[in-house]
């Protein structure tokens, strides 16, 4: 393909789009509205996968100890812990540390728990223990419960059943809304450009009457959408990048227990995928929708 090839179809492309204004305008405007839907559901799906991996890593196993456990016996205990397959980390805590912890979340430190208790520490010196795999828990607590030295485990079994239940279905519900997206997008974009070419279907039958390949056809109309698709996409982005920023920058102080991603090479990485997915609707659509013009 020679210079003078590919000028004619710059040309033809920029005069097809200044012809067509308002159909430019909507094909643009609906790759903008399906790029910046995608990239919401997709942020979504990200930000909601990190609050489910911090969810999931504050599953922990907390064993409660004898209380006729000796220093040495706890020592013990704790290394054989710590070098027990599937166990992550291993911390103490008194039962004073414990008492203190619960006096605070009951009564705000207003009140003295000890006093009200005459003395008497009812807690006892436990363990929290992390696992490698926290989908794992219910297996490590079973093999560490018959332990010497631990009178108790508890890890919430029930509580963390529904967790993982919920979690699982999050992501596969995440997922199906993102392909949904992704594939409402394709259709659509691929509706609107057909729209364009439908108006210029005469065109193409008098370019094929004269001998044009279906490849020279085709040339301008992809470089229409790929125009087409980058003007909606850079839009998209550009709201996207703005309305994210925000939320970091005037939500997220507020809502500090929710985990938002942030990683500048995560977000320029997302964005420019997004912007490949752009380019892509604008030529899988116009793919689609020349191709029926073709056959005469």
């Amino acid at each position: 393909m020679n210079w003078s090839t590919i000028k004619y179809f710059l040309r033809e492309a920029r005069i097809s789009l200044a012809r067509n204004r308002l159909l430019s305008l909507a094909t643009a405007t609906t790759v903008s509205i399906c790029i910046f839907i995608l990239g919401m559901a997709i942020l979504l799906f990200m930000n909601s996968g990190e609050l489910i991996e911090k969810l999931e890593s504050d599953v922990e196993i907390v064993a409660f100890l004898d209380e006729d456990l000796t220093l040495r016996e706890r020592n013990q205990l704790e290394e054989r812990l710590k070098k027990h397959p599937g166990v992550l980390s291993v911390s103490f805590v008194s039962r004073d540390k414990a008492l203190a912890s619960l006096e605070k979340k009951l009564g705000q430190g207003e009140y003295d728990l000890l006093a009200t208790l005459e003395g008497n520490n009812p807690l006892p010196d436990s363990f929290r223990i992390k696992g490698e795999n926290p989908r794992q828990v219910e297996q490590l607590a079973k093999e560490l419960a018959g332990m010497q030295g631990i009178s108790k485990l508890r890890y919430g079994q029930e509580v963390v059943r529904q967790l993982f239940a919920a979690t699982r279905w999050v992501r596969i519900i995440s997922v199906f809304i993102v392909v949904f997206l992704g594939v409402a997008a394709v259709f659509l974009v691929a509706t609107t450009i057909r729209l364009t070419i439908f108006s210029r279907r005469k065109e193409i039958y008098i370019m094929k009457l004269v001998g044009a390949t279906n490849r020279f056809i085709r040339a301008p109309f992809f470089l229409e959408g790929i125009a087409l698709a980058g003007a909606g996409t850079v839009f998209a982005l550009i709201c996207l990048y703005l309305g994210y920023h925000y939320l970091l920058e005037n939500i997220q102080p507020a809502l500090a227990f929710l985990p938002l991603i942030n990683d500048d090479r995560v977000l320029l990485n997302l964005f420019l995928g997004l912007g490949g997915a752009g380019i892509g609707l604008g030529i899988i659509g116009t793919f689609i929708s020349v191709n029926r013009f073709l056959n005469v």
